[in-house]
């Protein structure tokens, strides 16, 4: 059993079918189940805070969270709006976790110019920050600015949390945010650069200790290579993006083939067990498998810890 850490479950990968219905079913078998959490991405043209509203009237317990929407495609005011709107209907289970996603994205999906990227976020944060706590703005920043003052459907803003990776962004998170989301991250990366710098981040700016979510992928299986293999042809493109480079290279592989928490359960659980002795607050698994046997019994190892 993981002792201290909380278990959740990031059903991201749903989302490129874009079928609401299997979403909202998936969480709530994860809140019958008894997982803490539940995550998802912001892909394609599904959003993840309205579905994860609409599955909170059938859900008991469990906490939905963000991971991540990026800032790039919504005004802050836009992102407040809705996340502050979600908290409401959620009865104040929700975790808002933003990033600023990556330089091919923004500048050939999005067609949009990748400058300052610190004080993007920064001026992102100001905005935002505002607008949680008193639904009120009054800025004037070099990228994003607002001005104006209104009631808020909720008084309990949800927490805010930033996908966080190199030096600035830790420090930012850990002055500013609730936390940090991490994607291709294992514990020697935690260990040695995440959980170090956003804590004595947040400990400089007199602030609670942040979370440290980690997502990876799990798979319990008899056949650990051909496992392996597969993810490595279908998540490939991650280990080429800067960030996601760096973080990987700290743990001296080469994708997430190599680090997947792959092979059998005890396997799967000692892997889950090094995060947590790293510093994670919170593990998300993506739960993968060849067959439902498989998805069932990496389900049923992680609803154990």
């Amino acid at each position: 059993m993981v002792a201290g850490m909380r278990i959740g479950i990031n059903g991201s990968s749903l989302l490129f079918n874009a079928d609401v219905g299997a979403v909202i079913d998936d969480i709530r078998t994860a809140d019958e189940e008894g997982f803490r959490s539940y995550w998802l991405g912001q892909f394609n043209l599904l959003d993840a805070m309205t579905t994860m509203t609409a599955a909170a009237p059938s859900t008991e317990q469990i906490e939905f969270g963000t991971a991540v929407v990026p800032t790039w495609t919504s005004h802050p005011m836009a992102m407040a709006t809705r996340a502050l709107t979600a908290q409401s209907l959620c009865g104040g289970r929700l975790t808002l976790g933003i990033g600023l996603a990556h330089k091919p994205s923004v500048e050939e999906g999005l067609h949009l110019t990748w400058e300052k990227p610190v004080r993007h976020m920064l001026d992102y944060l100001e905005v935002l920050s505002s607008l949680f706590a008193t639904g009120s703005a009054s800025y004037r920043g070099e990228i994003w600015s607002l001005e104006t003052e209104g009631p808020r459907p909720t008084d309990a803003p949800p927490k805010l949390m930033l996908a966080a990776l190199g030096d600035q962004m830790l420090r930012i998170a850990g002055r500013r945010t609730d936390g940090t989301i991490l994607w291709c991250v294992g514990p020697k990366a935690i260990e040695t650069h995440i959980a170090p710098r956003i804590n004595e981040a947040a400990a400089d700016a007199d602030r609670p200790a942040p979370s440290v979510v980690c997502s990876v992928p799990c798979w319990v299986t008899d056949e650990p290579a051909k496992a392996r293999e597969f993810i490595g042809s279908i998540l490939a493109h991650y280990a080429e993006l800067p960030s996601y480079r760096a973080m990987l290279d700290i743990e001296g592989i080469h994708g997430l083939e190599d680090l997947s928490f792959v092979g059998s359960e005890q396997e799967v659980r000692d892997r889950i067990g090094a995060v947590e002795a790293a510093g994670a607050t919170d593990f998300t698994g993506v739960v993968m498998g060849a067959d439902p046997d498989e998805v069932a019994a990496t389900r049923e190892l992680l609803a154990s810890l």
